[in-house]
Protein backbone atom coordinates (compact mmCIF):
# COMPACT_ATOMS: atom_id res chain seq x y z
CA UNK A 1 0.00 0.00 0.00
CA UNK A 2 0.98 3.75 -0.70
CA UNK A 3 1.88 4.80 2.60
CA UNK A 4 4.62 6.80 4.45
CA UNK A 5 6.03 8.06 1.30
CA UNK A 6 8.51 10.24 1.04
CA UNK A 7 6.83 13.00 -1.08
CA UNK A 8 8.33 15.90 -2.84
CA UNK A 9 6.50 19.10 -4.23
CA UNK A 10 7.72 21.16 -6.28
CA UNK A 11 5.83 24.65 -6.00
CA UNK A 12 3.93 26.18 -2.79
CA UNK A 13 1.24 28.40 -4.29
CA UNK A 14 -2.49 27.06 -3.66
CA UNK A 15 -1.85 23.60 -5.99
CA UNK A 16 1.20 22.41 -3.95
CA UNK A 17 -0.32 23.33 -0.58
CA UNK A 18 -3.63 22.01 -1.55
CA UNK A 19 -2.02 18.77 -2.22
CA UNK A 20 0.92 18.80 0.43
CA UNK A 21 -1.61 18.96 3.39
CA UNK A 22 -3.78 16.58 2.14
CA UNK A 23 -0.80 13.83 1.67
CA UNK A 24 0.99 15.34 5.06
CA UNK A 25 -2.70 14.34 6.66
CA UNK A 26 -2.23 11.07 5.39
CA UNK A 27 0.82 10.44 6.81
CA UNK A 28 3.34 10.74 3.95
CA UNK A 29 6.52 12.75 4.64
CA UNK A 30 5.46 15.86 2.45
CA UNK A 31 8.64 18.59 1.76
CA UNK A 32 7.05 21.93 -0.23
CA UNK A 33 9.53 23.63 -2.21
CA UNK A 34 9.22 27.11 -2.89
CA UNK A 35 11.22 29.00 -4.86
CA UNK A 36 10.40 32.78 -3.38
CA UNK A 37 12.18 33.53 -0.59
CA UNK A 38 9.80 34.55 1.80
CA UNK A 39 6.74 32.67 0.23
CA UNK A 40 3.63 33.67 -1.53
CA UNK A 41 1.90 35.96 1.22
CA UNK A 42 -0.07 38.57 -0.53
CA UNK A 43 0.45 37.91 -3.99
CA UNK A 44 -3.15 36.96 -5.45
CA UNK A 45 -5.89 38.80 -6.08
CA UNK A 46 -9.58 37.63 -6.08
CA UNK A 47 -11.58 34.29 -7.20
CA UNK A 48 -15.10 33.11 -7.51
CA UNK A 49 -15.74 29.80 -5.44
CA UNK A 50 -16.43 27.00 -6.87
CA UNK A 51 -17.95 23.52 -6.21
CA UNK A 52 -14.33 22.24 -5.67
CA UNK A 53 -12.90 24.97 -3.56
CA UNK A 54 -15.75 24.27 -1.37
CA UNK A 55 -15.08 20.52 -0.78
CA UNK A 56 -11.76 20.41 -0.25
CA UNK A 57 -12.65 23.70 2.26
CA UNK A 58 -14.65 20.90 3.88
CA UNK A 59 -12.09 18.22 3.91
CA UNK A 60 -9.43 19.96 6.13
CA UNK A 61 -12.03 21.00 8.63
CA UNK A 62 -11.89 24.99 7.14
CA UNK A 63 -15.25 25.13 5.38
CA UNK A 64 -15.83 28.79 6.90
CA UNK A 65 -13.70 30.37 4.81
CA UNK A 66 -15.84 29.57 1.50
CA UNK A 67 -18.44 32.03 3.57
CA UNK A 68 -15.49 35.28 4.11
CA UNK A 69 -15.92 36.73 1.02
CA UNK A 70 -17.56 39.76 -0.40
CA UNK A 71 -21.04 39.14 -2.27
CA UNK A 72 -21.68 40.67 -5.83
CA UNK A 73 -25.68 41.43 -5.80
CA UNK A 74 -25.72 41.92 -9.55
CA UNK A 75 -24.09 42.45 -12.75
CA UNK A 76 -23.98 45.36 -14.84
CA UNK A 77 -22.18 45.93 -18.42
CA UNK A 78 -21.45 49.47 -19.20
CA UNK A 79 -20.84 51.04 -22.78
CA UNK A 80 -17.44 53.62 -23.19
CA UNK A 81 -20.07 56.54 -21.68
CA UNK A 82 -19.99 54.72 -18.52
CA UNK A 83 -24.21 54.16 -18.79
CA UNK A 84 -25.24 50.67 -17.87
CA UNK A 85 -26.50 49.09 -20.82
CA UNK A 86 -27.65 45.97 -19.29
CA UNK A 87 -28.46 44.32 -15.76
CA UNK A 88 -29.25 41.05 -14.00
CA UNK A 89 -29.80 40.41 -11.11
CA UNK A 90 -27.38 37.70 -10.31
CA UNK A 91 -25.97 37.45 -6.50
CA UNK A 92 -22.00 36.10 -6.43
CA UNK A 93 -19.59 35.61 -3.69
CA UNK A 94 -15.98 36.22 -4.73
CA UNK A 95 -13.21 35.24 -1.99
CA UNK A 96 -9.42 35.94 -1.35
CA UNK A 97 -6.35 34.02 -2.88
CA UNK A 98 -4.63 35.32 0.31
CA UNK A 99 -7.33 34.01 2.90
CA UNK A 100 -7.15 30.87 0.42
CA UNK A 101 -3.05 30.64 0.63
CA UNK A 102 -3.46 31.39 4.34
CA UNK A 103 -5.68 28.88 5.24
CA UNK A 104 -3.90 25.88 3.83
CA UNK A 105 -0.49 27.53 4.78
CA UNK A 106 -1.16 27.30 8.17
CA UNK A 107 -2.18 23.76 8.12
CA UNK A 108 1.47 22.29 6.96
CA UNK A 109 4.22 22.32 9.87
CA UNK A 110 6.50 25.14 9.48
CA UNK A 111 9.54 22.72 9.01
CA UNK A 112 7.72 20.72 5.76
CA UNK A 113 7.40 24.38 3.62
CA UNK A 114 10.40 25.31 2.31
CA UNK A 115 11.34 28.78 1.09
CA UNK A 116 14.03 30.28 -1.44
CA UNK A 117 14.14 26.41 -2.26
CA UNK A 118 14.73 26.35 -5.96
CA UNK A 119 14.93 23.25 -8.09
CA UNK A 120 17.36 23.17 -10.94
CA UNK A 121 17.13 19.78 -12.06
CA UNK A 122 15.87 16.50 -11.69
CA UNK A 123 16.71 12.72 -12.22
CA UNK A 124 13.58 10.34 -12.18
CA UNK A 125 13.53 6.50 -12.11
CA UNK A 126 11.24 3.69 -11.72
CA UNK A 127 11.03 3.79 -7.70
CA UNK A 128 12.33 7.58 -6.52
CA UNK A 129 13.36 11.16 -8.05
CA UNK A 130 15.59 12.66 -6.81
CA UNK A 131 16.11 16.89 -6.99
CA UNK A 132 19.25 19.42 -7.18
CA UNK A 133 18.48 22.82 -5.67
CA UNK A 134 20.32 25.78 -6.64
CA UNK A 135 22.03 25.92 -3.16
CA UNK A 136 23.85 22.55 -4.07
CA UNK A 137 21.49 20.09 -2.09
CA UNK A 138 20.09 17.15 -3.62
CA UNK A 139 16.69 15.40 -1.73
CA UNK A 140 15.16 12.22 -3.17
CA UNK A 141 11.61 11.52 -2.87
CA UNK A 142 9.66 8.23 -3.71
CA UNK A 143 7.38 10.37 -5.42
CA UNK A 144 7.95 14.28 -6.52
CA UNK A 145 4.74 16.22 -7.71
CA UNK A 146 5.24 19.13 -9.64
CA UNK A 147 2.94 22.12 -8.86
CA UNK A 148 5.21 24.82 -10.32
CA UNK A 149 2.59 26.29 -12.33
CA UNK A 150 2.89 27.17 -15.96
CA UNK A 151 6.53 27.82 -16.18
CA UNK A 152 7.38 24.33 -14.23
CA UNK A 153 10.21 22.83 -14.47
CA UNK A 154 9.34 19.23 -13.53
CA UNK A 155 7.07 19.47 -16.48
CA UNK A 156 10.29 19.37 -18.98
CA UNK A 157 10.91 16.18 -17.15
CA UNK A 158 7.12 14.21 -17.65
CA UNK A 159 7.42 14.90 -20.98
CA UNK A 160 11.25 15.11 -22.03
CA UNK A 161 14.79 14.50 -20.87
CA UNK A 162 14.72 17.98 -18.46
CA UNK A 163 17.20 19.91 -21.31
CA UNK A 164 14.65 21.86 -22.89
CA UNK A 165 12.08 23.77 -21.49
CA UNK A 166 8.34 23.07 -22.45
CA UNK A 167 6.73 26.30 -22.89
CA UNK A 168 3.10 27.00 -22.91
CA UNK A 169 1.18 29.14 -25.60
CA UNK A 170 0.58 32.66 -25.60
CA UNK A 171 -2.94 33.35 -26.88
CA UNK A 172 -2.17 36.64 -27.97
CA UNK A 173 -3.66 38.58 -25.59
CA UNK A 174 -2.70 39.94 -21.58
CA UNK A 175 -4.36 40.57 -18.62
CA UNK A 176 -3.96 43.75 -16.82
CA UNK A 177 -4.78 43.55 -13.05
CA UNK A 178 -4.98 45.47 -10.08
CA UNK A 179 -5.79 45.22 -6.72
CA UNK A 180 -7.36 48.62 -5.11
CA UNK A 181 -7.95 49.37 -1.45
CA UNK A 182 -10.98 50.52 -1.21
CA UNK A 183 -10.51 53.93 0.57
CA UNK A 184 -7.92 54.56 -2.20
CA UNK A 185 -11.27 54.11 -4.71
CA UNK A 186 -12.58 58.10 -6.09
CA UNK A 187 -16.20 58.20 -4.68
CA UNK A 188 -17.84 58.17 -7.99
CA UNK A 189 -16.14 55.15 -8.94
CA UNK A 190 -17.45 53.48 -5.70
CA UNK A 191 -21.46 54.35 -6.62
CA UNK A 192 -20.99 52.71 -9.67
CA UNK A 193 -18.92 49.90 -9.50
CA UNK A 194 -19.06 48.71 -5.83
CA UNK A 195 -21.79 45.63 -4.81
CA UNK A 196 -21.88 44.84 -8.19
CA UNK A 197 -19.95 42.90 -10.35
CA UNK A 198 -19.24 45.57 -14.00
CA UNK A 199 -17.83 44.52 -16.89
CA UNK A 200 -17.12 46.44 -19.95
CA UNK A 201 -17.03 44.41 -23.49
CA UNK A 202 -15.18 46.04 -26.76
CA UNK A 203 -13.14 44.64 -30.04
CA UNK A 204 -9.82 43.35 -28.75
CA UNK A 205 -10.56 44.26 -25.19
CA UNK A 206 -12.46 43.04 -22.11
CA UNK A 207 -12.99 44.74 -18.35
CA UNK A 208 -14.84 43.91 -15.59
CA UNK A 209 -13.91 43.89 -11.44
CA UNK A 210 -15.42 43.63 -8.36
CA UNK A 211 -14.98 43.74 -4.17
CA UNK A 212 -12.78 40.84 -2.70
CA UNK A 213 -12.01 41.05 0.93
CA UNK A 214 -9.08 42.89 2.80
CA UNK A 215 -5.44 41.38 2.45
CA UNK A 216 -5.90 39.58 6.28
CA UNK A 217 -9.89 38.23 5.25
CA UNK A 218 -11.74 41.62 6.03
CA UNK A 219 -15.08 41.79 4.48
CA UNK A 220 -16.22 44.89 6.56
CA UNK A 221 -17.03 48.20 4.06
CA UNK A 222 -13.79 50.03 3.90
CA UNK A 223 -11.53 47.32 4.65
CA UNK A 224 -11.94 45.76 1.61
CA UNK A 225 -10.24 46.02 -1.80
CA UNK A 226 -11.15 46.22 -5.31
CA UNK A 227 -10.15 43.63 -8.13
CA UNK A 228 -10.14 44.75 -11.71
CA UNK A 229 -9.03 43.04 -14.77
CA UNK A 230 -8.55 44.26 -18.38
CA UNK A 231 -7.95 42.17 -21.09
CA UNK A 232 -5.92 43.58 -24.27
CA UNK A 233 -4.85 42.40 -27.28
CA UNK A 234 -1.13 42.43 -27.24
CA UNK A 235 1.07 41.16 -30.79
CA UNK A 236 4.11 38.37 -29.55
CA UNK A 237 6.30 40.66 -30.28
CA UNK A 238 5.36 43.46 -28.26
CA UNK A 239 4.68 41.33 -25.12
CA UNK A 240 8.50 40.48 -25.91
CA UNK A 241 8.95 44.40 -26.07
CA UNK A 242 7.31 44.76 -22.84
CA UNK A 243 9.33 42.27 -20.66
CA UNK A 244 12.69 43.42 -22.12
CA UNK A 245 11.61 46.97 -20.58
CA UNK A 246 11.17 45.43 -17.83
CA UNK A 247 14.62 43.28 -17.65
CA UNK A 248 12.80 40.09 -17.65
CA UNK A 249 12.70 38.43 -20.77
CA UNK A 250 11.86 35.04 -19.91
CA UNK A 251 9.31 35.84 -17.27
CA UNK A 252 5.94 34.72 -18.19
CA UNK A 253 4.06 37.49 -16.11
CA UNK A 254 5.12 40.96 -14.30
CA UNK A 255 3.87 40.89 -11.19
CA UNK A 256 3.52 44.29 -8.58
CA UNK A 257 6.13 46.81 -8.82
CA UNK A 258 7.93 45.18 -11.83
CA UNK A 259 6.13 47.56 -14.22
CA UNK A 260 8.52 50.36 -15.24
CA UNK A 261 7.10 53.74 -14.70
CA UNK A 262 6.65 54.41 -18.77
CA UNK A 263 4.48 51.59 -19.12
CA UNK A 264 2.24 52.16 -16.00
CA UNK A 265 1.67 55.77 -17.09
CA UNK A 266 0.86 54.66 -21.14
CA UNK A 267 -1.73 51.67 -19.14
CA UNK A 268 -3.65 55.26 -17.10
CA UNK A 269 -3.58 56.96 -20.18
CA UNK A 270 -5.03 54.13 -22.70
CA UNK A 271 -7.54 53.40 -19.65
CA UNK A 272 -8.71 57.54 -19.39
CA UNK A 273 -9.10 56.82 -23.56
CA UNK A 274 -10.82 53.42 -23.73
CA UNK A 275 -12.73 52.75 -20.43
CA UNK A 276 -15.76 53.95 -19.10
CA UNK A 277 -14.69 56.65 -16.68
CA UNK A 278 -15.27 54.32 -13.36
CA UNK A 279 -12.71 51.90 -14.64
CA UNK A 280 -9.80 54.15 -15.87
CA UNK A 281 -10.47 55.69 -11.92
CA UNK A 282 -10.16 51.95 -11.19
CA UNK A 283 -7.02 52.34 -13.24
CA UNK A 284 -5.45 54.85 -11.75
CA UNK A 285 -6.17 54.80 -8.29
CA UNK A 286 -3.45 51.20 -8.65
CA UNK A 287 -0.43 52.01 -7.91
CA UNK A 288 1.24 49.14 -8.88
CA UNK A 289 -0.53 47.61 -11.63
CA UNK A 290 0.55 43.89 -12.93
CA UNK A 291 0.69 42.13 -16.22
CA UNK A 292 -0.60 38.42 -16.85
CA UNK A 293 0.15 37.49 -20.18
CA UNK A 294 -2.91 34.46 -21.11
CA UNK A 295 -1.47 31.18 -21.98
CA UNK A 296 -2.83 27.65 -23.27
CA UNK A 297 -0.94 24.32 -22.09
CA UNK A 298 -2.03 20.81 -22.59
CA UNK A 299 0.15 18.66 -21.17
CA UNK A 300 -0.07 15.09 -23.20
CA UNK A 301 0.83 13.10 -20.01
CA UNK A 302 0.81 13.85 -16.20
CA UNK A 303 3.39 10.80 -15.12
CA UNK A 304 6.35 9.63 -15.90
CA UNK A 305 7.74 7.04 -13.43
CA UNK A 306 7.11 8.54 -10.01
CA UNK A 307 6.72 11.92 -11.34
CA UNK A 308 3.76 14.04 -11.35
CA UNK A 309 1.60 17.12 -13.12
CA UNK A 310 -0.73 19.17 -11.17
CA UNK A 311 -2.50 22.21 -11.75
CA UNK A 312 -1.21 24.61 -14.06
CA UNK A 313 2.12 22.68 -14.55
CA UNK A 314 -0.28 20.47 -16.61
CA UNK A 315 -3.15 22.24 -18.18
CA UNK A 316 -3.28 26.12 -17.94
CA UNK A 317 -6.68 27.31 -18.67
CA UNK A 318 -7.44 31.14 -19.36
CA UNK A 319 -8.42 32.94 -16.03
CA UNK A 320 -11.88 33.40 -17.89
CA UNK A 321 -12.90 30.26 -16.87
CA UNK A 322 -12.78 30.98 -13.52
CA UNK A 323 -11.38 27.41 -12.61
CA UNK A 324 -7.67 27.76 -12.46
CA UNK A 325 -7.77 27.04 -8.13
CA UNK A 326 -10.96 24.83 -8.63
CA UNK A 327 -8.97 22.71 -11.37
CA UNK A 328 -5.94 22.28 -9.03
CA UNK A 329 -7.97 21.68 -6.00
CA UNK A 330 -9.53 18.55 -7.88
CA UNK A 331 -6.20 17.77 -8.96
CA UNK A 332 -4.90 17.46 -5.03
CA UNK A 333 -8.16 15.56 -3.84
CA UNK A 334 -8.32 12.94 -6.82
CA UNK A 335 -4.36 12.18 -5.88
CA UNK A 336 -4.64 11.95 -2.46
CA UNK A 337 -7.82 9.52 -2.57
CA UNK A 338 -5.73 7.23 -5.10
CA UNK A 339 -2.71 6.74 -2.64
CA UNK A 340 -5.02 5.58 0.08
CA UNK A 341 -5.33 2.07 -1.06
CA UNK A 342 -3.68 1.51 -4.14
CA UNK A 343 0.05 0.50 -4.89
CA UNK A 344 1.70 3.72 -5.59
CA UNK A 345 2.12 2.92 -9.30
CA UNK A 346 -0.98 2.49 -10.10
CA UNK A 347 -2.39 5.07 -7.50
CA UNK A 348 0.09 7.51 -10.18
CA UNK A 349 -1.56 6.06 -13.04
CA UNK A 350 -5.08 6.16 -11.67
CA UNK A 351 -5.07 10.10 -10.87
CA UNK A 352 -3.74 10.70 -14.43
CA UNK A 353 -6.89 8.61 -16.06
CA UNK A 354 -8.86 10.53 -13.92
CA UNK A 355 -7.83 13.89 -14.85
CA UNK A 356 -6.77 13.90 -18.27
CA UNK A 357 -9.95 14.42 -19.55
CA UNK A 358 -11.29 17.28 -17.47
CA UNK A 359 -7.98 18.85 -18.06
CA UNK A 360 -8.18 19.07 -21.93
CA UNK A 361 -11.59 20.42 -21.65
CA UNK A 362 -11.04 23.52 -19.04
CA UNK A 363 -8.46 24.42 -21.75
CA UNK A 364 -10.81 23.81 -24.63
CA UNK A 365 -13.58 25.91 -22.50
CA UNK A 366 -11.28 28.75 -21.89
CA UNK A 367 -10.29 28.97 -26.01
CA UNK A 368 -13.62 29.14 -27.29
CA UNK A 369 -14.72 31.72 -24.01
CA UNK A 370 -11.78 34.06 -25.47
CA UNK A 371 -13.11 33.86 -29.08
CA UNK A 372 -16.46 34.88 -27.60
CA UNK A 373 -15.04 38.10 -26.41
CA UNK A 374 -13.23 38.84 -29.55
CA UNK A 375 -9.91 38.26 -27.61
CA UNK A 376 -7.17 36.77 -30.45
CA UNK A 377 -7.44 32.95 -31.55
Amino acid sequence: MSTHLRIGIVGGSVGGLFAGVLLHRQGHQVTVMERARHGLARRGAGLVVQEQVTRILGQVGRAHLAELGVWANERIVLDTGGEVISRENRPQMQMSWDLLYDGFRQLLPEQLYLTGTAVESVTPSAQSAQVSLADGRALTFDVLIGADGQGSTVRNYVNGDGSQGILPDYAGYVAWRGLVPEEAMPEQAKVQLFERMAFHFGEGMHALGYLIPGSEGQTTPGERRYNWVWYRTMPSGHLHDLLERAGRSSALSLGPGELPGAIRDQLRADASALLPSSFAAAVAAEAQPFVQPIYDYETPRMINQRLVLLGDAAFIARPHTAMGIAKAAGDAMTLAAAMTGCPIDEALAAYEKARMTQGYAIVDYGRRLGRNLSLAR
